[in-house]
């Protein structure tokens, strides 16, 4: 039986109890939040017997075995390093860090230390995207020589969540003041993992970023709105490869979309999760000669939830581990610098 502590226990924290709860052998047995009345409530509704407001209390009383950090981005860091210290497997949220520093010191931490490590891209729920990973690897598309990814939400432009103007949960995703990255660091992160987990490793990447005028001073009661809300990114990947990857608020007529093409010399794929997470289309063999592409069911793939528990019982780390959110910090911090000198920066 794994014991498992959730600590933050804002929205994401019910997606990660959900699903944990549909686990045999996992047991939810504490939650941690700073807000008393919160972590009550939570733990209520889970059934979760131990609660607490000081994370230091919970890793020295509750028994538990694993946490999942679900706390704010900021927090990622100091909280999952006091976890490793304790012995403490740790799923964390993403992005695992706010700079890439802490990221690799929480990766060679988690590995000195011999626990299981991974970062929560929810992304690689999807068995498309397993599959595609597979594919490359598998040389069925041949070289790699293009990528083409984007991630497009539009509540910036339309209600299609509410509206953000009056909501401090969308408010603080605009203000870095109130630690947002801007539309790089919330959804970027997710989208480059996307496109490099079937790729491989980045080379160099250039990034430009902007901000627009959204209110009278960009400023709304207390949020000044100041982070990116467009990002545009070529990469290039250790392979040769070049992407062309994109993140925006302004999608107007996507709610959330991402979509990933892979072209290599042999074949094509390509995958859109709205349409699908377990199916994706393929151009191969002949079928490239002719520029025709097929639909391609993809087998089940483990969730991420899964995969942690997974890799606590047997011991052994699946991906993501920490190692791949450094990798993944370390290139949306240079993004931040390229778009600020406006020149490729190699990784």
């Amino acid at each position: 039986m794994i014991k498992l502590a959730i600590i933050g226990t804002g929205g994401m924290a019910n997606t990660h109890a959900n699903h944990f709860q549909k686990i045999r052998g996992v047991k939810l047995v504490a939650a941690c939040d700073v807000d008393a009345k919160r972590v009550e409530t939570f733990a209520d509704k889970f059934d979760m017997p131990k609660r607490y407001t000081s994370v230091e209390e919970l890793l020295a009383d509750s028994g538990c075995d694993a946490v999942t950090n679900v706390t704010p981005d900021a927090y990622h860091a100091e909280i999952s390093l006091k976890a490793i210290a304790a012995g403490k497997h740790v799923l964390c949220e993403k992005p695992l860090a706010t700079h890439y520093p802490d990221t690799k010191k929480m990766a060679d931490a988690a590995r000195k230390k011999g626990v299981i490590h991974m970062v929560n891209f929810s992304y690689r729920n999807s068995a498309a995207l397993q599959h595609a990973a597979q594919m490359v690897a598998d040389g069925a598309l041949g070289e790699i020589r293009h990528v083409d990814a984007h991630y497009f939400q539009s509540w910036l432009s339309s209600t299609v969540w509410g509206d953000w103007q009056t909501t401090p949960a969308w408010l603080w995703r605009l203000s870095s003041s109130h630690g947002s990255k801007g539309v790089l660091g919330d959804v970027g992160v997710h989208i480059l993992d996307m496109a490099g987990f079937p790729v491989g490793k980045m080379k160099a990447i250039h990034c430009k970023l902007q901000n627009f005028k959204k209110a009278k001073g960009n400023k709304i009661g207390e949020y000044k709105l100041d982070a990116n809300d467009s990002a545009v990114m070529t990469v290039e990947y250790a392979n040769g490869a070049l992407g062309a990857i994109s993140a925006t608020r302004y999608a107007t007529g996507h709610k959330n979309s991402l979509t990933l093409s892979i072209h290599g010399t042999e074949g094509a794929l390509r995958i859109d999760l709205d349409k699908s997470y377990d199916e994706m289309e393929v151009c191969l063999g002949e079928d490239r000669h002719k520029a025709e592409w097929k639909t391609k069911k993809c087998k089940p793939t483990p969730n991420m939830y899964q995969r942690f528990a997974t890799s606590v019982r047997k011991q052994q780390n699946d991906q993501p581990d920490f190692a791949r959110g450094a990798e993944i910090q370390k290139a949306l911090d240079a993004c931040y610098l390229s778009d600020a000198e406006d020149r490729t920066v190699k990784l």
